[in-house]
Formats: C-alpha cells, sequence, structure tokens
C-alpha cells in the first residue's frame, strides 16, 4: 500500500504555514466513483473500494440520497437538525487575518513512534509524529482550557489558529487550546478505522501530557469542554475517542467521516459502520454533540449502500439513528462537492465549531 494513498489531507501548494505539520502537497489517490473523481481529498484508507457488491444502486437507495438535495439550506442556522449547502462555498471570513485581534501561539514538537508503547512503527520503521498545540492570546499559565483534538493535524491545515482568534475574540467561543497531531503515515487506517480505545488511550498517555508540557498549557478534563476533529478515516476516530472515553470528551466533528465497513475484527465486524448498524442504535444516549458532514460526490456515492461503503448513505443514515434518539446534531449534506473537499470546510468549519460550543458553560 503506497503511502500516498493513505496520506488522505494533503494541501493545496496555495496554502502555508510555517510549521512542519503540513505535509508538501501531492497528488490525491484516483476515486472509482466517477462523480466525485477529482473533487475532493481522495479515498479513505484503502483507496480503491469500487467493484464490491452489485454495480447497480437500487431505486431505494437513489430515492433515499436523492431526498438530501431538499435538505433546507444551512445559512447561518443553528438549531439542531439536517441540512444542505453550496454548490457555492465562499470562504468564511473568520479564516482571514484580522487587525486589532491578538494571535494565540502555536508550538510544534515532533514524537519518535520507536518511543511509544501503543504506536511503535509501521512494518519495523520508526515514524516521525508531528504535533501542533494552540494556545489562545491572554492565557494564563496553571489555568485549565477547553481543547480540540484533531486527527491530522487537522486544524494547521485549515486555518483553525486564526479561526480562534477570531470568534475568542468575537465572544463567539470560549478562549481554549487545540492539540494538532498528525496521522502515523502507513499506519494511519490503522489508528483511525479501528473501533476500539487504543487511539484515544494513546491520545492521553502520550500526546496530550507532552503537549501540556511543550505548550507550558493546562487542558481541562471535563468532557464538556473537549471536541474532536477530523475527516474522512479521521472522522471516523474523532467519533471513536468520544465512543469509547464519553468521560473525556462529548463535542464531535466529522467531515466526510469513514462511517463504512473498511477495517473490522472481533470487536467490530463491520467496521465504522458499526455506529450504524449497532453501537448507537443499541446503546443507551451518549452526552454528545455532533457535527458531521458528507457531500454530494463523497467516496461510494454511486455505490449500493447493501455495501456499506457508500459514505452518502451512511452518514445519513447515522444522522436519522441521532435525530431518532434525541442527540444534538447537525447533519451538512455539501451539494456538487467532493471528499472532504477544502472549499466545504473552508466555507462551514467557523459555525460548525460555533454550533459545537453554543451550550458550553465553563466551571465557575
Amino acid at each position: 500500500m503506497k503511502l500516498v494513498t493513505l496520506s488522505l489531507f494533503l494541501i493545496s501548494s496555495g496554502f502555508a504555514q510555517s510549521v512542519p505539520c503540513i505535509p508538501p502537497p501531492a497528488p490525491a489517490p484516483a476515486v472509482a466513483n466517477a462523480a466525485g473523481r477529482g473533487a475532493g481529498r481522495g479515498a479513505s484508507g484503502r483507496g480503491n473500494f469500487a467493484g464490491r457488491g452489485p454495480a447497480q444502486q437500487s431505486a431505494a437507495d437513489i430515492a433515499e440520497i436523492g431526498k438530501l438535495m431538499n435538505l433546507p439550506a444551512w445559512g447561518t442556522n443553528l438549531a439542531t437538525g439536517d441540512y444542505s449547502i453550496g454548490p457555492a462555498y465562499p470562504t468564511a471570513p473568520e479564516l482571514a487575518k484580522r487587525i486589532g485581534v491578538p494571535e494565540g501561539k502555536v508550538t510544534e514538537f515532533v514524537m519518535n513512534s520507536a518511543e511509544s508503547k501503543f504506536y511503535p512503527g509501521v512494518n519495523g520503521a520508526a515514524v516521525q509524529r508531528h504535533v501542533c498545540v494552540y494556545v489562545p492570546a491572554g492565557y494564563v499559565a496553571g489555568t485549565e482550557v477547553p481543547v480540540i483534538v484533531s486527527a491530522d493535524a487537522y486544524g494547521m491545515r485549515y486555518n483553525l489558529p486564526t479561526i480562534l482568534d477570531n470568534m475568542i475574540y468575537d465572544q463567539r467561543l470560549p478562549a481554549m487550546a487545540a492539540v494538532m497531531i498528525d496521522n502515523g503515515g502507513g499506519g494511519r487506517s490503522l489508528e483511525y478505522d479501528t473501533v476500539s480505545s487504543k487511539y484515544v488511550e494513546f491520545v492521553e498517555a502520550e500526546v496530550l501530557p507532552r503537549a501540556e508540557r511543550e505548550a507550558n498549557v493546562k487542558l481541562s478534563k471535563n468532557p464538556d469542554a473537549r471536541m474532536t476533529l477530523g475527516g474522512s478515516s479521521g472522522g471516523a476516530a474523532a467519533l471513536t475517542m468520544a465512543w469509547f472515553r464519553p468521560d473525556l470528551y462529548h463535542r464531535v466533528l466529522s467531515y466526510s467521516g469513514t462511517f463504512v465497513n473498511l477495517r473490522n475484527g472481533p470487536e467490530a465486524p463491520l467496521g465504522a459502520y458499526e455506529y450504524i448498524e449497532h453501537l448507537f442504535p443499541n446503546s443507551e444516549k451518549k452526552p454528545f454533540r455532533l457535527w458531521i458532514q458528507v457531500s454530494e460526490n463523497d467516496n461510494g456515492s454511486k455505490t449500493p449502500s447493501e455495501g456499506r461503503r457508500n459514505w452518502v448513505t451512511a452518514n445519513s443514515r447515522l444522522a436519522k439513528i441521532l435525530k431518532d434518539k434525541g442527540y444534538d446534531y447537525e447533519f451538512v449534506y455539501a451539494k456538487g462537492a467532493g471528499h472532504t473537499q477544502r472549499k466545504v470546510i473552508d466555507n462551514s468549519l467557523p459555525q460548525a465549531l460555533e454550533y459545537l460550543w453554543l451550550d458550553y458553560k465553563p466551571a465557575r
């Protein structure tokens, strides 16, 4: 398996940061779904997944997906429910630096996988994992702050430090930190698509304690003050972190989440599709607030849902379960867009954050 197949969130050459959390641009792998080819950042985890199961979608599948085009416009709505956006995607103004807005500090460090008890490397080779930690302007050392924990160093790829600067200054978000963790290279799918507690335990035991030391910040342990963030397989990881440790995470944000049967095992025979098939339906409601997105031309959008590898039906069915179970959630369907497409994220990330933190009440 080529590393490029697994490195799914490579940025365009037009976006640059001064930290090595950002890998150099690389071509996205081909996606079997012709409608989505070239629109997003490539397939998740194992690349080409077409040809598994019947070739044609059923009439029921087509009707189910077709209804998503008629969802109400998301706009500036912060109410729970199902929405659509697009096909135009202007970049949200919160992504631009503003004169007079104090800037937080970003600290970067590197973790050597040879020193990890959880992920010591890939095929015997050590991996250098970059981590970026954002601390808000005006932070007082020793004070506990809320935190966003993101897969694939996601925030550094999408101007999260600037977004937080602006939204904290405007009092639309509480002052918070962000820990943006790069993936394990060739081990990315193993880390993110495995439905178990292993990845979240790695983050808690090895990443966050070092992030606190390196950035001289104290991260809250209050689950209401903690959010996970990711896209594609990273979106699955974001949900998995909260699912297995609801005592630590209550807020989840996912773009084009890989809630499909991609990496199965004894505890999850259907991989992350278990969230739709069994885990959410058969469990008591958890104290989660979720924001999930999928795109019209997402991975597998033209494949039959029975193969459990259609990102569109997987995400929309997850949204239905969240609605039926009474969760606080927003589901956003992006018209005319592809898998984890940058224009969608640049358009929606600030408002998604605002929705997820809308009910946050700082401890007194």
